[in-house]
């Protein structure tokens, strides 16, 4: 049950109407629902049951402090890939020793933060990454956990710019590589394989993907095991697409897919969702600022833009388009678009709305690379993030002023 629903003639968030928190908050607003999120997060627990398991939020998909320790308190693990996700995910109250590192481009310096945290494992996606680390963990006399992420060569079937496990993507090793990347760490006095990972892309709809990389993975465990290298965990990645059109699976049914297949194997199972925790949890709320008619096109320009939601300008992502207060009569075909100096500043197109200047309307779905995704391009302040826990609408995000665009910049005295 999605807890945005129309109540009264007009669209309202866990009992809260949009109406009224843009009135109190202006637009463009972010409000994300506490409910969901944390039924989002339980579908996971729930669906794996008693084998061992840890849900590690994807970080990259909402950062907000606030969401972080939403998550934490229900006991998740997190998936990072920067030291700047890290910091957050401590200073939210998240525990460091549930966190992985992924990403192709760890520093050192990023090696040593996490090291010192004490995280649970490196997500692990080259040769050369693996010996700086070994480097580093050699200087810090200490013990560095990895994992080798893993790039099976399997199509997901999703947009290219979201696609992590084709022999052409940036990400992971291949099979034969892994093997013996996992040998060189194995007899490398300051690296401990822990695990073996998995990514192969985001907004997938269909489970067989996944079945078909497990079953490499699953390949390469059983090979390690014969080289004398046992692992404790396997991580399946993330990827479960949400549908913000087309169906997506349930995540009872994905989990259950994958389990079956491990059902006998003593492996720690970890998963990696971030867009599936928190996309349907959140909606972009924004003003008709006025009607444009046209021969070709018919514009509705609000005061949202790419800057607030990039996802429908760098994907051609579709995102569902509610008027916060529907208007009867007949509807005409708007395309909406924001106040950027972009021709490809656009939220929806070919939508069919009845629409008049100063009417809302909220994007749904949008809880996940959102504000996360945002910039001051334009020199836009970034919007207002709320979250709505038991009725009660809670400032997780101040917009920013004016003066807050240029506050790390400087004038020299040298400049004329």
């Amino acid at each position: 049950m999605t807890s945005f629903n129309q109540q009264d003639g007009a669209l309202h968030c866990e009992g809260v109407s949009l109406e009224a928190i843009a009135q109190t908050h202006g637009t463009p607003t972010y409000v994300y629902s506490h409910t969901a999120i944390k039924d989002a997060f339980l579908s996971y627990q729930n669906a794996v049951g008693d084998h061992p398991h840890l849900i590690c939020y994807a970080v990259k998909a909402n950062s907000n402090l606030s969401i972080l320790r939403t998550l934490a308190t229900l006991g998740a693990g997190f998936d990072v890939v920067s030291v700047g996700e890290l910091e957050r995910v401590m200073v939210a109250g998240g525990d460091a020793g549930k966190v992985v590192f992924s990403g192709v481009g760890k520093t050192a310096s990023e090696m040593r933060r996490a090291l010192e945290a004490g995280i649970k494992c490196f997500n692990v996606e080259s040769e050369a990454e693996l010996r700086l680390l070994a480097a580093v963990a050699e200087q810090m006399a200490c013990s560095a956990p990895i994992s080798i992420r893993v790039n099976p060569d399997v199509d997901a079937g999703t947009h290219p710019y979201i696609s992590t496990g084709l022999r052409e993507n940036k990400f992971g090793v291949d099979v034969a590589s892994a093997r013996d990347l996992y040998r060189f760490a194995d007899d490398a006095p300051f690296l401990e394989p822990v695990g073996i990972d998995c990514h192969i892309g985001s907004q997938i709809l269909d489970v067989a993907p996944f079945i078909t990389a497990l079953h490499s993975l699953l390949g390469l465990i059983d090979d390690l095991a014969e080289d004398g290298i046992s692992l404790d965990h396997l991580d399946v990645g993330g990827g479960l697409g949400v549908s913000y059109e087309s169906a997506a699976p349930a995540v009872a049914d994905y989990v259950s897919a994958l389990t079956e297949h491990i059902a006998d194997r003593q492996l720690e199972l970890l998963f990696e969702p971030g867009r599936s925790i928190v996309a349907m949890a959140g909606a972009l709320l924004t003003e008709v600022l006025y009607l444009k008619p046209g021969d070709v096109r018919q514009f509705a320009v609000v005061d949202a833009a790419m800057n607030d939601l990039l996802r429908p300008s760098l994907y051609g992502a579709w995102q569902e388009i509610q008027a916060v207060k529907p208007r009867a009569g007949n509807a005409e075909t708007w395309d909406i678009v924001g106040p950027v100096c972009e021709t490809g500043d656009f939220l929806g197109k070919d939508r069919e709305m009845v629409l008049e200047q100063g009417d809302l309307l909220a994007v749904m779905g949008a809880g996940a690379y959102g504000f996360s995704m945002a910039s001051n391009y334009n020199s836009r302040p970034r919007p207002t993030e709320v979250l709505i826990k038991d009725s009660t609408v809670h400032v997780i995000g101040r917009r920013e002023s004016i003066t807050d665009l240029w506050r790390s910049e400087e004038i020299p005295p040298e400049i004329a």
